[in-house]
Order: structure tokens, then C-alpha cells, then sequence
């Protein structure tokens, strides 16, 4: 397994290698320019802009400005923020952690509603609780996540003013307090995003489970008397779940794009709002990394995935 780790994570280099060519490419050719605000500032002289420019390398060729980023990056050495006048590593750090743990919350969630709803539905198809389920499992994913997020700020805390709509990185309570708030404001965002991966994984679950349910080795299964929870736990589910494992490595850039639409709503503090403030700004070196960062994420929810097809089902090798 380990060689296969290996050589998976050899395929992954190119991949992020030629991602970080595109980025950088399609920003360095966009139109504006992060000093657009010095420019047009009377107070600063015009040799002071130019030096600036200089020092950053903002009029060399493309290629050349590629390379310098490149080679900075790899030595720990992501840029300066023309916008927050600090390290680009450290804006990230400071947001990071937050991201992760509202997307890794609400993809917890999400599992555990697709799993057991999906495999229960299956194994009574067309049944009431098979109707209820996909009614709501369409409901679900047709609705986008800013519409839900509205409507959960509208109910839970203006209508009931049970949570607060402002998720604030400054909370001044101490011990159990402190993470209790910090619960709290999290609650909405990880829900309107759970809810919506939820829903979607569901639907899946369910077409995997009848897929499976009907195959001869689990007929096979009920005639040696095996019960039917050990059948649809052991041999049903385990084996379901390959293409659903699948589906999760592949949406999960749309996730990442839900997180960074859901941020806003709630002005969480990730790096998703933080995209979107140096979008605003023209802040390339801070949108260069962010993207970069996502991107990693993204292969790394792969990698994680095909590490689990051999867990899930041993027929599969690590070769």
C-alpha cells in the first residue's frame, strides 16, 4: 500500500504543477492591476509606485514571474498581501482552521443522514418512508445553499433569536463558554451545507443500495441464514458504498465552492471569504494561494478516496 501511496502522490505533483501554471497564467493576464489604488492616489509619487512595482516584479514576462513564485512558494515564502499589508501564509493560517472545520462538520452531517436514510429507503423501495425520503432528498438539493441560509437566519435567529446570524472571531467568554459560542454560531453554516451534501448523497446511497441489494452473492447470503441486518451491513452496504466514495472525491470541489457562497451568508472568517475579499481587492498573490490551497484539498479528498476503495472492498488491490 505504501508504494501505491507513493505513487499516487507522484501522479498528484504534475496535476498541481500544471493547476498552478493555469492559475497563475489566467490571473497574471486579467485585467486590473493591485496597485490600481496608488495609482490613483494624489499622495503617492509616481517613482514610489514605480519602485514598488520593481520590487514586486509586476512588469516582468509572465513566465519569469512564474518562476520567482513558484520557487518562493516551495521554499515556504507565499507572497505579501497588497491588501492586508501582511504574509499571504499567514492570512491563510489564521483562516484555514475555520474552513476546515465547518466543511468537515457538515460533510459529517451529511453522512450521517445519507447512509442511514439512503440504506433504509432501499431496502423498503416505494414504501412511505421511501416516498417521504426522496421528497425531501429533492427538496434538498434543489434548493441552493444562499436560499437556505436566508431562511435559517430569518427563522432561527431573527423569528426565534435562538442563534446568532454573524459568525465573530472575537469572542471574549473563556473555558466551556468560549467553545459553546463558538458552537453556536457554527450551528447554521454547517447545517445549510449538510443539509444540501445530505440530501444530494442520499439519492445516491439509495440507486447504490438497490443496485447491490439484488446482486446473486447476497441472495446467496439470505440462503445461509444469514440475519438481514449482518446482510445489508456486511455485504450490501460495504459494497454500495464504492460509487458513493466516488461521488463525495468528486463533488468536492463543488463543496468547496458551496463553503465559500455559505461564508459570505454568515460571514464566516474562512478562506473562502477570503477569496472573495481579494477578488474585490485585485489582491493576486492572496487569490493565487487560496485557489492553490483548494486545489490541494481537492486532490487530497481524492487520494484519501482511492485509499478507501481497498478498505471497502478487498478485491480491489493497492498495484
Amino acid at each position: 500500500m505504501s508504494r501505491y501511496l507513493l505513487r499516487r502522490l507522484l501522479i498528484a505533483i504534475p496535476s498541481l504543477l500544471g493547476i498552478s501554471v493555469v492559475l497563475f497564467t489566467v490571473l497574471a493576464l486579467a485585467p486590473g492591476d493591485p496597485f490600481e489604488e496608488l495609482a490613483t492616489n494624489p499622495n503617492v509619487p509616481a517613482e514610489v509606485r514605480a519602485n514598488l512595482r520593481v520590487k514586486f516584479g509586476l512588469d516582468d514576462p509572465v513566465a519569469v514571474r512564474y518562476v520567482r513564485w513558484f520557487s518562493a512558494m516551495m521554499q515556504g515564502d507565499w507572497g505579501f498581501s497588497f491588501a492586508s499589508r501582511i504574509d499571504v501564509d499567514t492570512l491563510i493560517l489564521q483562516r484555514l482552521p475555520v474552513t476546515l472545520f465547518v466543511i468537515g462538520s457538515s460533510q459529517l452531517l451529511a453522512l450521517l443522514i445519507a447512509l442511514p436514510v439512503g440504506v433504509y429507503a432501499a431496502t423498503r423501495p416505494y414504501s412511505l418512508f421511501d416516498q417521504i425520503a426522496n421528497t425531501l432528498a429533492f427538496i434538498g438539493f434543489s434548493l441552493p445553499t444562499f436560499f437556505t441560509g436566508i431562511l435559517f437566519i430569518l427563522f432561527f435567529s431573527i423569528y426565534l433569536d435562538w442563534l446568532p446570524f454573524v459568525y465573530r472571531a472575537d469572542i471574549s467568554a473563556t473555558g466551556w463558554r468560549w467553545y459553546w459560542e463558538h458552537l453556536r454560531q457554527a450551528i447554521m453554516p454547517i447545517a445549510v451545507l449538510g443539509l444540501f451534501q445530505g440530501a444530494s448523497w442520499t439519492r445516491y446511497v439509495r440507486s447504490a443500495v438497490l443496485d447491490v441489494i439484488r446482486l446473486d452473492y447476497v441472495t446467496t447470503a439470505r440462503a445461509k441464514g444469514l440475519g438481514e441486518r449482518v446482510v445489508v451491513v456486511k455485504h450490501v452496504v460495504r459494497n454500495a458504498l464504492i460509487p458513493v466514495v466516488t461521488l463525495v472525491a468528486l463533488q468536492m470541489p463543488a463543496i468547496f465552492g458551496g463553503a465559500i457562497v455559505t461564508e459570505q451568508i454568515f460571514r464566516v472568517p474562512g478562506i473562502g471569504s477570503l477569496l472573495i475579499s481579494a477578488i474585490l481587492a485585485n489582491d493576486t498573490p492572496v487569490i493565487m494561494a487560496v485557489t492553490f490551497v483548494f486545489s490541494c484539498l481537492v486532490i487530497l479528498c481524492n487520494l484519501l478516496a482511492d485509499m478507501l476503495y481497498g478498505w471497502l472492498d478487498p478485491r480491489i488491490s493497492y498495484r
